[in-house]
Protein backbone atom coordinates (compact mmCIF):
# COMPACT_ATOMS: atom_id res chain seq x y z
CA UNK A 1 0.00 0.00 0.00
CA UNK A 2 1.22 3.75 -0.95
CA UNK A 3 0.30 6.37 0.71
CA UNK A 4 -0.61 9.62 -1.32
CA UNK A 5 1.49 12.49 -0.76
CA UNK A 6 -0.39 15.14 -2.73
CA UNK A 7 -3.09 17.57 -2.35
CA UNK A 8 -7.04 17.79 -3.01
CA UNK A 9 -8.10 19.49 -5.76
CA UNK A 10 -10.18 22.98 -5.23
CA UNK A 11 -10.31 22.84 -1.68
CA UNK A 12 -9.02 24.95 0.89
CA UNK A 13 -5.08 24.65 1.50
CA UNK A 14 -6.25 23.73 5.50
CA UNK A 15 -7.87 20.58 4.47
CA UNK A 16 -6.58 19.73 0.92
CA UNK A 17 -3.64 17.73 2.13
CA UNK A 18 -4.33 13.62 2.00
CA UNK A 19 -2.86 13.31 5.75
CA UNK A 20 -5.26 11.47 6.98
CA UNK A 21 -4.08 8.05 9.28
CA UNK A 22 -3.88 4.77 8.32
CA UNK A 23 -3.01 1.47 10.96
CA UNK A 24 -2.75 -1.98 9.99
CA UNK A 25 -4.94 -3.59 13.57
CA UNK A 26 -6.91 -6.29 14.87
CA UNK A 27 -10.63 -5.64 14.86
CA UNK A 28 -11.89 -4.00 18.28
CA UNK A 29 -14.78 -6.74 18.83
CA UNK A 30 -15.08 -10.36 17.83
CA UNK A 31 -11.46 -10.72 16.89
CA UNK A 32 -9.89 -13.49 15.13
CA UNK A 33 -6.60 -14.13 16.77
CA UNK A 34 -3.74 -12.78 13.97
CA UNK A 35 -6.14 -11.18 11.90
CA UNK A 36 -5.85 -7.55 11.32
CA UNK A 37 -6.99 -5.09 8.43
CA UNK A 38 -6.02 -1.87 6.79
CA UNK A 39 -8.29 0.31 9.70
CA UNK A 40 -8.68 4.41 8.66
CA UNK A 41 -7.64 6.44 11.94
CA UNK A 42 -8.54 10.04 11.49
CA UNK A 43 -12.08 12.20 11.59
CA UNK A 44 -12.26 15.30 9.82
CA UNK A 45 -9.66 14.25 6.97
CA UNK A 46 -8.55 13.34 3.74
CA UNK A 47 -7.56 9.99 3.08
CA UNK A 48 -5.78 8.05 0.58
CA UNK A 49 -3.84 4.79 -0.35
CA UNK A 50 -3.14 2.48 -2.99
CA UNK A 51 -1.73 -0.43 -3.89
CA UNK A 52 -0.72 -1.79 -7.40
CA UNK A 53 -2.35 -5.04 -8.62
CA UNK A 54 -0.16 -8.32 -9.17
CA UNK A 55 -1.93 -8.04 -12.96
CA UNK A 56 -3.81 -5.67 -14.91
CA UNK A 57 -7.53 -6.85 -15.28
CA UNK A 58 -8.42 -6.59 -18.74
CA UNK A 59 -12.24 -6.35 -19.92
CA UNK A 60 -12.55 -9.21 -22.49
CA UNK A 61 -13.96 -12.25 -22.01
CA UNK A 62 -13.95 -13.11 -18.50
CA UNK A 63 -16.36 -11.69 -15.32
CA UNK A 64 -14.56 -9.23 -13.03
CA UNK A 65 -15.14 -9.85 -9.65
CA UNK A 66 -13.86 -7.31 -6.77
CA UNK A 67 -14.22 -8.33 -3.36
CA UNK A 68 -13.80 -6.77 0.12
CA UNK A 69 -14.83 -6.36 3.94
CA UNK A 70 -15.71 -3.44 5.99
CA UNK A 71 -16.69 -2.83 9.75
CA UNK A 72 -17.86 0.36 10.42
CA UNK A 73 -16.17 -0.39 14.42
CA UNK A 74 -17.80 2.99 16.02
CA UNK A 75 -20.76 3.31 13.34
CA UNK A 76 -20.59 6.00 10.74
CA UNK A 77 -21.88 9.21 11.17
CA UNK A 78 -21.11 10.79 7.64
CA UNK A 79 -18.36 8.77 5.59
CA UNK A 80 -17.51 6.23 2.74
CA UNK A 81 -15.90 3.12 2.53
CA UNK A 82 -15.82 2.58 -1.35
CA UNK A 83 -13.04 1.38 -3.45
CA UNK A 84 -11.78 2.77 -6.81
CA UNK A 85 -10.30 0.72 -9.35
CA UNK A 86 -7.48 2.97 -11.20
CA UNK A 87 -7.30 3.02 -14.58
CA UNK A 88 -4.09 1.61 -16.67
CA UNK A 89 -2.05 4.46 -17.75
CA UNK A 90 1.67 5.25 -18.06
CA UNK A 91 2.12 8.08 -15.85
CA UNK A 92 0.03 6.21 -12.67
CA UNK A 93 2.27 7.30 -9.71
CA UNK A 94 0.62 5.80 -6.63
CA UNK A 95 2.25 8.59 -4.40
CA UNK A 96 0.05 11.45 -6.86
CA UNK A 97 -3.00 9.18 -6.17
CA UNK A 98 -6.23 12.03 -5.45
CA UNK A 99 -9.68 12.53 -6.54
CA UNK A 100 -9.23 13.74 -10.09
CA UNK A 101 -7.35 10.40 -10.38
CA UNK A 102 -8.94 8.54 -13.70
CA UNK A 103 -10.36 5.24 -12.51
CA UNK A 104 -12.97 2.53 -14.14
CA UNK A 105 -14.65 1.42 -11.68
CA UNK A 106 -16.33 2.96 -7.97
CA UNK A 107 -17.82 0.55 -5.64
CA UNK A 108 -19.27 -0.11 -2.13
CA UNK A 109 -20.89 1.86 1.15
CA UNK A 110 -21.11 5.44 1.75
CA UNK A 111 -23.96 7.32 4.15
CA UNK A 112 -24.20 10.65 5.21
CA UNK A 113 -27.51 11.55 7.56
CA UNK A 114 -30.23 8.95 6.95
CA UNK A 115 -28.82 8.70 3.14
CA UNK A 116 -27.69 5.00 3.01
CA UNK A 117 -26.01 3.92 -0.44
CA UNK A 118 -24.32 1.12 -2.36
CA UNK A 119 -22.49 3.36 -5.11
CA UNK A 120 -21.40 1.39 -8.35
CA UNK A 121 -20.50 3.90 -10.98
CA UNK A 122 -17.96 3.57 -14.08
CA UNK A 123 -16.55 5.57 -16.49
CA UNK A 124 -17.40 4.83 -19.63
CA UNK A 125 -15.93 6.32 -22.51
CA UNK A 126 -17.84 7.95 -25.67
CA UNK A 127 -16.69 6.04 -28.63
CA UNK A 128 -17.31 9.47 -30.64
CA UNK A 129 -15.38 12.19 -28.82
CA UNK A 130 -13.03 10.38 -26.18
CA UNK A 131 -14.19 12.10 -23.44
CA UNK A 132 -15.41 10.07 -20.28
CA UNK A 133 -18.96 9.95 -18.70
CA UNK A 134 -19.61 8.94 -15.44
CA UNK A 135 -22.14 6.10 -15.14
CA UNK A 136 -24.45 5.44 -11.65
CA UNK A 137 -26.14 2.15 -11.11
CA UNK A 138 -30.04 2.33 -9.45
CA UNK A 139 -30.18 2.37 -5.82
CA UNK A 140 -30.93 -1.14 -4.33
CA UNK A 141 -34.51 -1.52 -2.96
CA UNK A 142 -33.01 -2.95 -0.37
CA UNK A 143 -32.75 -1.39 3.06
CA UNK A 144 -28.98 -0.78 3.85
CA UNK A 145 -29.14 0.82 6.94
CA UNK A 146 -28.40 -2.23 9.75
CA UNK A 147 -25.04 -2.78 7.74
CA UNK A 148 -23.74 0.49 8.53
CA UNK A 149 -24.70 0.68 12.24
CA UNK A 150 -24.58 -2.89 13.70
CA UNK A 151 -20.65 -2.94 13.74
CA UNK A 152 -20.40 -6.01 12.26
CA UNK A 153 -18.52 -7.27 9.68
CA UNK A 154 -19.94 -7.12 6.12
CA UNK A 155 -19.04 -8.54 2.92
CA UNK A 156 -19.09 -6.54 -0.27
CA UNK A 157 -19.17 -7.72 -3.66
CA UNK A 158 -19.81 -6.66 -7.12
CA UNK A 159 -20.24 -8.87 -10.63
CA UNK A 160 -19.24 -7.37 -14.06
CA UNK A 161 -20.05 -10.32 -16.65
CA UNK A 162 -19.31 -9.53 -20.36
CA UNK A 163 -23.00 -10.06 -21.27
CA UNK A 164 -23.11 -6.53 -19.71
CA UNK A 165 -25.16 -7.31 -16.73
CA UNK A 166 -23.96 -6.58 -13.37
CA UNK A 167 -24.60 -7.50 -9.93
CA UNK A 168 -23.87 -6.17 -5.78
CA UNK A 169 -23.94 -8.29 -3.01
CA UNK A 170 -24.02 -7.45 0.58
CA UNK A 171 -23.22 -11.09 2.46
CA UNK A 172 -22.99 -12.89 -0.71
CA UNK A 173 -26.73 -12.19 -0.77
CA UNK A 174 -27.97 -10.11 -3.75
CA UNK A 175 -29.08 -6.37 -3.21
CA UNK A 176 -29.14 -5.57 -6.72
CA UNK A 177 -28.68 -6.67 -10.39
CA UNK A 178 -29.28 -4.95 -13.49
CA UNK A 179 -27.91 -4.26 -17.30
CA UNK A 180 -25.33 -1.56 -17.79
CA UNK A 181 -27.38 -1.30 -21.11
CA UNK A 182 -30.41 -0.49 -19.31
CA UNK A 183 -29.66 0.33 -15.09
CA UNK A 184 -27.52 2.91 -15.44
CA UNK A 185 -28.30 6.87 -14.90
CA UNK A 186 -27.83 8.62 -17.46
CA UNK A 187 -28.24 5.67 -19.89
CA UNK A 188 -24.67 4.09 -21.48
CA UNK A 189 -26.62 5.20 -24.98
CA UNK A 190 -28.02 9.01 -26.21
CA UNK A 191 -31.12 8.94 -28.24
CA UNK A 192 -31.12 8.54 -31.85
CA UNK A 193 -33.18 11.85 -32.15
CA UNK A 194 -33.80 15.03 -29.84
CA UNK A 195 -35.83 18.17 -29.93
CA UNK A 196 -34.85 20.54 -32.23
CA UNK A 197 -33.56 23.87 -30.44
CA UNK A 198 -34.47 26.47 -33.36
CA UNK A 199 -38.25 24.78 -33.36
CA UNK A 200 -40.40 27.36 -31.61
CA UNK A 201 -44.25 27.25 -30.81
CA UNK A 202 -46.09 29.52 -32.39
CA UNK A 203 -48.05 32.54 -31.07
CA UNK A 204 -51.17 31.72 -32.47
CA UNK A 205 -50.86 27.98 -30.92
CA UNK A 206 -54.07 26.68 -28.24
CA UNK A 207 -53.00 23.86 -25.67
CA UNK A 208 -56.19 24.33 -23.63
CA UNK A 209 -58.36 21.48 -23.88
CA UNK A 210 -61.32 23.42 -22.27
CA UNK A 211 -62.67 26.73 -22.27
CA UNK A 212 -65.06 28.73 -20.62
CA UNK A 213 -68.47 28.75 -22.48
CA UNK A 214 -68.58 32.06 -24.58
CA UNK A 215 -72.52 31.77 -24.46
CA UNK A 216 -73.08 31.39 -20.97
CA UNK A 217 -75.22 34.12 -18.96
CA UNK A 218 -75.10 34.53 -15.42
CA UNK A 219 -78.41 33.76 -13.66
CA UNK A 220 -80.74 36.94 -12.79
CA UNK A 221 -81.13 35.16 -9.32
CA UNK A 222 -77.64 34.45 -8.83
CA UNK A 223 -76.63 36.69 -6.05
CA UNK A 224 -73.02 37.01 -4.97
CA UNK A 225 -73.32 39.37 -2.10
CA UNK A 226 -74.84 36.34 0.25
CA UNK A 227 -72.22 35.01 2.43
CA UNK A 228 -70.79 31.87 3.13
CA UNK A 229 -71.94 31.73 6.81
CA UNK A 230 -74.77 33.20 8.36
CA UNK A 231 -75.60 32.92 12.25
CA UNK A 232 -78.05 29.96 13.10
CA UNK A 233 -80.96 31.40 14.11
CA UNK A 234 -82.25 28.25 16.21
CA UNK A 235 -79.37 28.07 18.23
CA UNK A 236 -79.88 28.42 21.65
CA UNK A 237 -77.60 29.30 25.11
CA UNK A 238 -76.87 26.75 26.79
CA UNK A 239 -78.25 26.36 30.06
CA UNK A 240 -76.11 27.56 33.01
CA UNK A 241 -73.50 29.86 30.87
CA UNK A 242 -71.94 32.49 33.01
CA UNK A 243 -72.54 35.76 31.08
CA UNK A 244 -71.14 37.66 33.88
CA UNK A 245 -67.80 35.46 33.89
CA UNK A 246 -64.76 36.29 32.25
CA UNK A 247 -62.86 33.34 30.79
CA UNK A 248 -59.77 34.46 32.98
CA UNK A 249 -59.05 35.72 35.94
CA UNK A 250 -55.66 36.99 37.80
CA UNK A 251 -53.96 34.24 39.20
CA UNK A 252 -54.78 34.58 43.69
CA UNK A 253 -51.43 33.14 44.15
CA UNK A 254 -49.24 35.48 41.92
CA UNK A 255 -47.43 37.66 44.20
CA UNK A 256 -45.39 40.63 42.85
CA UNK A 257 -41.11 40.13 42.42
CA UNK A 258 -39.31 41.64 45.24
CA UNK A 259 -37.05 43.63 42.03
CA UNK A 260 -40.35 44.84 40.39
CA UNK A 261 -39.49 48.82 40.27
CA UNK A 262 -42.71 50.19 39.00
CA UNK A 263 -41.59 53.76 37.90
CA UNK A 264 -38.87 51.39 35.56
CA UNK A 265 -41.55 48.29 35.31
CA UNK A 266 -45.05 49.98 35.30
CA UNK A 267 -47.69 48.83 37.37
CA UNK A 268 -47.57 45.28 38.02
CA UNK A 269 -50.10 43.21 37.26
CA UNK A 270 -50.80 39.28 37.99
CA UNK A 271 -51.02 36.99 35.21
CA UNK A 272 -53.84 35.40 34.02
CA UNK A 273 -55.78 32.06 34.19
CA UNK A 274 -58.53 29.98 33.48
CA UNK A 275 -61.87 31.11 35.47
CA UNK A 276 -62.11 27.97 37.27
CA UNK A 277 -65.86 28.90 38.08
CA UNK A 278 -65.57 27.85 33.73
CA UNK A 279 -64.58 24.63 34.31
CA UNK A 280 -67.98 22.96 35.09
CA UNK A 281 -70.01 25.45 33.31
CA UNK A 282 -70.84 25.01 29.66
CA UNK A 283 -68.88 28.66 28.84
CA UNK A 284 -68.25 31.89 29.97
CA UNK A 285 -68.78 35.88 29.12
CA UNK A 286 -70.83 36.97 26.01
CA UNK A 287 -72.58 34.19 24.31
CA UNK A 288 -72.32 34.46 20.78
CA UNK A 289 -75.01 32.78 18.50
CA UNK A 290 -72.90 30.28 16.46
CA UNK A 291 -72.11 30.28 12.56
CA UNK A 292 -73.45 27.85 9.99
CA UNK A 293 -73.47 27.59 6.13
CA UNK A 294 -75.73 30.16 4.22
CA UNK A 295 -78.11 28.05 2.24
CA UNK A 296 -78.62 30.94 -0.21
CA UNK A 297 -74.65 31.22 -1.18
CA UNK A 298 -73.98 30.71 -4.19
CA UNK A 299 -69.98 32.42 -4.68
CA UNK A 300 -68.95 34.61 -7.63
CA UNK A 301 -70.87 33.00 -10.79
CA UNK A 302 -68.20 31.19 -13.69
CA UNK A 303 -69.41 30.47 -16.90
CA UNK A 304 -68.99 26.28 -17.55
CA UNK A 305 -66.63 24.77 -19.14
CA UNK A 306 -66.52 23.54 -22.65
CA UNK A 307 -64.49 21.67 -25.19
CA UNK A 308 -62.06 23.62 -26.57
CA UNK A 309 -63.02 23.87 -30.49
CA UNK A 310 -59.45 25.53 -31.52
CA UNK A 311 -57.62 22.94 -29.06
CA UNK A 312 -54.42 21.80 -30.87
CA UNK A 313 -52.80 19.52 -28.10
CA UNK A 314 -49.59 19.66 -25.99
CA UNK A 315 -46.95 21.73 -28.44
CA UNK A 316 -43.17 19.62 -28.81
CA UNK A 317 -40.74 20.13 -31.46
CA UNK A 318 -40.07 18.25 -34.00
CA UNK A 319 -37.41 15.76 -33.59
CA UNK A 320 -34.13 15.62 -35.24
CA UNK A 321 -31.30 13.32 -35.48
CA UNK A 322 -28.60 13.44 -32.43
CA UNK A 323 -25.30 14.59 -33.74
CA UNK A 324 -23.98 13.36 -30.63
CA UNK A 325 -25.59 9.49 -31.05
CA UNK A 326 -23.65 6.61 -30.98
CA UNK A 327 -24.03 2.99 -30.19
CA UNK A 328 -22.27 0.86 -27.37
CA UNK A 329 -23.68 -2.38 -27.50
CA UNK A 330 -20.78 -4.02 -24.90
CA UNK A 331 -20.11 -1.21 -22.28
CA UNK A 332 -18.61 -4.08 -20.44
CA UNK A 333 -15.42 -3.04 -22.61
CA UNK A 334 -14.37 -0.87 -19.45
CA UNK A 335 -10.81 0.60 -19.45
CA UNK A 336 -7.99 -1.66 -18.19
CA UNK A 337 -7.25 -1.53 -14.16
CA UNK A 338 -4.14 -2.04 -13.06
CA UNK A 339 -4.54 -0.69 -9.12
CA UNK A 340 -7.17 -0.11 -6.60
CA UNK A 341 -7.26 2.86 -4.20
CA UNK A 342 -9.49 4.37 -1.21
CA UNK A 343 -9.72 8.06 -1.52
CA UNK A 344 -11.85 9.02 1.22
CA UNK A 345 -13.38 11.52 3.71
CA UNK A 346 -15.07 10.39 6.93
CA UNK A 347 -16.37 12.08 10.05
CA UNK A 348 -16.19 8.57 12.13
CA UNK A 349 -12.58 6.82 12.47
CA UNK A 350 -12.00 3.15 12.89
CA UNK A 351 -12.77 1.94 9.67
CA UNK A 352 -11.83 -1.56 8.72
CA UNK A 353 -11.08 -3.07 5.28
CA UNK A 354 -9.75 -6.60 4.90
CA UNK A 355 -9.62 -9.15 2.02
CA UNK A 356 -9.53 -7.14 -0.83
CA UNK A 357 -9.59 -9.44 -3.67
CA UNK A 358 -10.12 -9.40 -7.55
CA UNK A 359 -10.51 -12.01 -9.62
CA UNK A 360 -12.91 -13.59 -12.27
CA UNK A 361 -13.60 -17.09 -10.73
CA UNK A 362 -17.07 -16.81 -8.83
CA UNK A 363 -15.37 -20.03 -6.32
CA UNK A 364 -12.01 -18.54 -5.98
CA UNK A 365 -13.90 -15.18 -4.52
CA UNK A 366 -16.12 -17.98 -2.22
CA UNK A 367 -13.42 -19.74 -1.27
CA UNK A 368 -11.64 -16.33 0.15
CA UNK A 369 -15.10 -15.21 1.57
CA UNK A 370 -14.81 -18.36 3.51
CA UNK A 371 -11.12 -18.17 4.84
CA UNK A 372 -11.73 -15.02 5.91
CA UNK A 373 -15.50 -12.93 6.28
CA UNK A 374 -16.59 -16.34 7.04
CA UNK A 375 -14.60 -16.97 10.11
CA UNK A 376 -15.46 -13.44 11.39
CA UNK A 377 -18.91 -14.26 10.95
CA UNK A 378 -18.21 -17.42 13.09
CA UNK A 379 -17.50 -15.59 15.96
CA UNK A 380 -19.64 -12.51 16.17
CA UNK A 381 -22.12 -15.06 16.05
CA UNK A 382 -20.99 -17.33 19.05
CA UNK A 383 -20.09 -14.08 20.95
CA UNK A 384 -23.73 -12.74 20.52
CA UNK A 385 -25.76 -12.61 24.10
CA UNK A 386 -28.13 -15.38 24.42
CA UNK A 387 -31.88 -13.94 23.98
CA UNK A 388 -32.56 -12.99 27.30
CA UNK A 389 -29.49 -10.35 27.03
CA UNK A 390 -30.87 -9.60 23.68
CA UNK A 391 -34.74 -8.46 25.04
CA UNK A 392 -33.26 -6.98 28.08
CA UNK A 393 -30.21 -4.70 25.18
CA UNK A 394 -33.73 -3.59 23.56
CA UNK A 395 -35.70 -2.57 26.47
CA UNK A 396 -32.98 -0.73 27.75
CA UNK A 397 -33.45 1.40 24.46
CA UNK A 398 -36.81 1.17 24.29
CA UNK A 399 -38.48 1.48 27.29
CA UNK A 400 -42.30 0.94 26.38
CA UNK A 401 -41.14 -2.82 25.39
CA UNK A 402 -41.36 -3.69 29.13
CA UNK A 403 -45.20 -3.34 28.89
CA UNK A 404 -45.06 -5.09 25.76
CA UNK A 405 -43.49 -8.39 28.06
CA UNK A 406 -45.12 -8.14 30.88
CA UNK A 407 -48.25 -8.93 28.65
CA UNK A 408 -46.60 -11.17 26.92
CA UNK A 409 -46.11 -12.96 30.08
CA UNK A 410 -49.03 -12.28 31.62
CA UNK A 411 -51.33 -13.16 28.65
CA UNK A 412 -50.88 -17.03 28.85
CA UNK A 413 -50.61 -17.27 32.37
CA UNK A 414 -54.17 -15.47 32.95
CA UNK A 415 -55.75 -17.48 30.31
CA UNK A 416 -54.71 -20.38 32.13
CA UNK A 417 -56.20 -19.19 35.61
CA UNK A 418 -59.43 -18.88 33.58
CA UNK A 419 -59.77 -21.78 32.13
CA UNK A 420 -58.63 -24.06 34.87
Amino acid sequence: WVLSKTKKEDTDDNIAKYDGRWEVEELKENTVPGDRGLVLKSVAKHHAISAMLTKAFIFDNKPLIVQYEVNFQEGIDCGGAYIKLLSSSDDLNLEYFFDKTPYTVMFGPDKCGEDYKLHFIFRHKNPKTGEYDEKHAKRPDVDLKKFYLDKKTHLYTLVLKPDDTFEMLIDQSVVSKGSLLEDMVPPINPPKEIDDPSDKKPDDWDERPKIPDPNAVKPDDWDEDEPSKIEDPDAVKPEGWLDDEPQYVPDPNAKKPKDWDEEMDGEWEAPQIPNPKCETAPGCGHWVRPMKSNPNYKGKWKAPMIDNPNYQGIWSPRKIPNPDYFEDLHPFKMTTVSAIGLELWSMTSDIYFDNFIICSEKEVADRWAADGWGLKKLVASANEPGMFSQLVTAAEDHPWLWILYVLTLALPVGLGVLFC
